[in-house]
C-alpha cells in the first residue's frame, strides 16, 4: 500500500484567490479549483515507495511564499492608510483604507475593520463605511477617531469623495455603543461637516486629525491641504463635533511641497517618561509633534515644537527644508501613518503603511497589496531633540525558540552565522560594543546625502569602525541578502552614525525597487555599544537602531533565501574589529489573523 502526505512548506493549501476577483463565469471559476487539487493528487500519487510513508514538498507559487506571517495582513486584495487606532471597553480597533475588489488602488475605496485584544492577533470584520451617499459616493478615503469624554462615545471623521469628485470631512458614529467590536456605523445626516475652504483646492483636503478638546471646551482638528505649490495643515473648531468653523491661518505651512496628507498631532512628556499622553493634553510638561505625510516625498516627516493654544497654531523647531536633516519617523517604507493614546497602558501608540517594492502586476499575481508595521510605541527621547521608537512588548509574546550569543569578536571580513532560528520569520536584537572611536574616519555630514552614501558604502566596502550589522534574509552563499548596517564617523566636534539598510543585493530579481536607505545622527561620544534589533517577517524587515532612535523599514523579495532556505549572518567589515556584547535571537511564531468565526482568543 502507498501513503503520501503533502507538505506545502508548513501552510495549508488554499485554492486560487482569484475567484473572488474574477468576472469569470461560476463554472470557470469552479473548474479552477478543481484543476488545482487535481494537480496536487497527482503529485501526492506520483510518489513511489516500497514500504510506507515518503514526504513530498510541493513549493506554492513563489510569490506567495512574501506573505507575512505576524505582520498586520489582510487576506486578498488592496490596503493602504491606517485609519482611526483606538481603545474601546477592552478592546483595540484598527480601521484602514481597503480596495475590497482588487489588488490595486481602485475607485471605491472603503474602510477595513479589524478588532484585537493584544494588537498582534487580529479578527477582521465587515466593513463599516462604504461609498453609499452624495458626499462619499466616490470613495471613503482616510480620517481618524476620537473619544469623546462623558459617554465615553468614539466618533469617526473621514475624507469623503463626493459626487463632483471634491474632497470633503463627514461624520460617523456608532450604532450600537454596547458592542465593543463596534461593528456597525451611522453616517451623520448633516455630512458633510467641512468642505474645501477658500484658499484650498477641492481635490486636495483631506484625512482629518484626532481631535483635542481646548481649556475653551472647544474640538479642534487639522486636516491636510494644499493651494499650488504651498503644503498647509487646516485647524477647524466645534462645539459640538458637527459644526465646525475653520480658522482663516494656516496652522502649518510649508512652500513648494505639494499636499500635506495624513496629519497627526500629539503632546509628548519632555522629561523622558516612555509614558505616551493624551491627545488633549496641555500643559508645561509636555512638547508638541506635528507629523505630515508628504505626498512628493513619499515619507512621513515630523516636527517638535510649541504649541501656542491662544494664537491656534503650531511652531516648529526647525521648519522643513527638503533635505536629509529632516527628521522622519522612518526612513524605509514607512507612510500614511497614525498614531492613537493607549489609555489601557498609558502609552502613545503608532501605525504605518509599508507598500510593496515589486510590481503591480505581481500584487495581481499575489491577489493582495500593502502591509501594516509592528505597531511601535513613541516617546520623546531624553535629548528632546528626536521621538524614539519601539515594538510594542505585546509582539514578544511571539517569541519561540531562542539562541544567544556573547562576547564574540568579529574581525575585519567576519561572518558569523546566527543559527537555529528561523531566519525568515526571527525578532533579532545585538549589541555591539565599540572601542577607540577616534580612529574613526572623518566626515563632515553637512551637506552630505546619507541614502546616497549607503548606496556608495556598500556592505562589502571597508571602512573603519564599519560596517558591522546583519545580513538578513540572505542566502548560504551569500549571493542574496539585505544588509542592515552602522559605520561610525568623526564629525566637527562630534562623532555620528551612518545606520543603512542595503537592498542592492536582496534579490536575484531584477523588476523590483531595491532602493537603499539610510540616515546619518548624533552618538554619545562616550559611546561604548551601540543596539540594532531587526523583526525579519519573510517580505519585510523593520530595523531600531540605536534603541530605537532610529528606524530603517524595507520591503525584499528573495528568489534564494525563502523560508527555510533563509540565513542571518553578523558581520563585521571594518578594519578595526567589533564584539558581539550580547546577541539575542528568536524564530517567531504566527500571529492568528483571520475573519470573525473563524477565530478565537484563549
Amino acid at each position: 500500500m502507498y501513503c503520501a502526505y503533502i507538505q506545502v512548506l508548513d501552510r495549508p493549501y488554499r485554492p486560487s484567490r482569484s475567484c473572488g476577483t474574477s468576472p469569470s463565469p461560476l463554472h470557470a471559476c469552479i473548474m479552477k479549483i478543481f484543476a488545482e487539487l487535481q494537480l496536487l493528487l497527482i503529485f501526492a500519487f506520483l510518489l513511489h515507495s516500497g514500504n510506507g510513508i515518503e514526504t513530498f514538498k510541493f513549493r506554492v507559487p513563489e510569490k506567495q511564499l512574501y506573505r507575512t506571517s505576524y505582520h498586520f495582513q489582510l487576506q486578498q486584495n488592496w490596503m493602504n492608510d491606517p485609519n482611526g487606532p483606538m481603545y474601546y471597553k477592552g478592546v483595540y480597533h484598527l480601521f484602514y483604507q481597503h480596495n475590497p475588489e482588487a489588488a490595486t488602488f481602485g475607485d471605491r475605496i472603503v474602510w477595513g475593520h479589524s478588532v484585537s485584544y493584544d494588537l498582534i492577533n487580529w479578527i477582521h470584520l465587515n466593513n463599516p463605511i462604504e461609498p453609499s451617499e452624495p458626499y462619499d459616493i466616490n470613495s471613503c478615503w482616510s480620517g481618524s477617531a476620537t473619544i469623546l469624554p462623558g459617554k465615553e462615545q468614539p466618533v469617526i471623521l473621514y475624507t469623503g469623495i463626493d459626487d463632483k469628485k471634491h474632497q470633503v470631512q463627514n461624520l460617523a458614529m456608532p450604532r450600537n455603543l454596547s458592542d465593543p467590536f463596534l461593528r456597525e456605523w451611522v453616517k451623520h445626516s448633516q455630512n458633510p461637516v467641512m468642505t474645501p475652504p477658500s484658499g484650498v483646492e477641492v481635490d486636495n483636503f483631506r484625512d482629518p486629525s484626532t481631535a483635542w478638546q481646548g481649556e475653551d471646551g472647544k474640538w479642534r482638528v487639522v486636516i491636510g491641504a494644499q493651494n499650488v505649490d504651498e503644503g498647509k495643515t487646516i485647524l477647524y473648531q466645534s462645539e459640538d463635533f458637527v459644526h465646525w468653523t475653520v480658522d482663516p491661518n494656516p496652522f502649518y505651512a510649508s512652500d513648494n511641497t505639494g499636499v500635506c496628507e495624513c496629519p497627526d498631532f500629539f503632546p509628548v512628556f519632555i522629561n523622558g517618561s516612555t509614558n505616551g499622553v493624551d491627545t488633549s493634553v496641555q500643559n508645561s510638561s509636555v512638547r508638541h509633534v506635528l507629523k505630515i505625510s508628504y505626498l512628493r516625498k513619499q515619507h512621513d516627516y515630523y516636527f517638535l515644537g510649541k504649541y501656542v493654544s491662544d494664537q491656534e497654531n503650531f511652531i516648529p523647531d526647525v521648519r522643513f527644508t527638503g533635505t536629509s536633516s529632516d527628521l522622519r519617523y522612518d526612513y524605509g517604507k514607512f507612510y500614511a501613518s497614525k498614531s492613537f493614546f493607549d489609555y489601557a497602558k498609558s502609552k502613545r501608540i503608532l501605525w504605518g503603511w509599508v507598500n510593496e517594492s515589486d510590481t503591480t502586476q505581481d500584487d495581481i499575481e499575489k491577489g493582495w497589496a500593502g502591509l501594516q508595521s509592528i505597531p511601535r510605541q513613541v516617546w520623546l527621547d531624553k535629548s528632546g531633540k528626536r521621538l524614539v521608537q519601539w515594538p510594542i512588548e505585546e509582539v514578544e509574546k511571539l517569541r519561540d525558540k531562542q539562541i544567544s550569543i556573547t562576547g564574540e569578536k568579529l574581525v575585519h571580513g567576519s561572518n558569523l552565522e546566527v543559527s537555529g532560528v528561523t531566519a525568515s520569520q526571527a525578532d533579532v536584537e545585538v549589541m555591539f560594543e565599540l572601542s577607540e572611536l577616534e580612529n574613526a574616519e572623518f566626515l563632515d555630514p553637512n551637506g552630505v546625502d546619507p541614502q546616497q552614501l549607503c548606496s556608495q558604502e556598500y556592505a562589502s566596502r571597508s571602512g573603519i569602525i564599519g560596517p558591522f550589522g546583519l545580513l538578513a534574509l540572505a542566502s548560504e552563499d551569500l549571493k542574496e541578502h539585505t544588509a542592515i548596517f552602522f559605520k561610525i564617523y568623526r564629525a566637527p566636534n562630534r562623532y555620528v552614525s551612518l545606520m543603512c539598510s542595503d537592498q542592492s543585493r536582496s534579490s536575484l530579481r531584477l523588476d523590483l525597487d531595491k532602493t537603499t536607505y539610510g540616515t546619518i545622527f548624533d552618538i554619545d561620544p562616550n559611546l561604548k555599544e551601540i543596539s540594532l534589533r531587526s523583526l525579519i517577517d519573510h517580505s519585510i524587515i523593520e530595523s531600531f537602531g540605536d534603541e530605537g532612535r532610529v528606524c530603517i523599514t524595507s520591503r525584499v523579495y528573495p528568489s534564494l533565501a525563502i523560508d527555510k532556505d533563509a540565513h542571518l549572518y553578523v558581520f563585521n567589515y571594518g578594519s578595526q574589529s567589533v564584539v558581539i556584547s550580547n546577541l539575542n535571537a528568536w524564530s517567531m511564531k504566527q500571529a492568528e489573523i483571520g475573519q470573525e468565526g473563524n477565530i478565537s482568543y484563549t
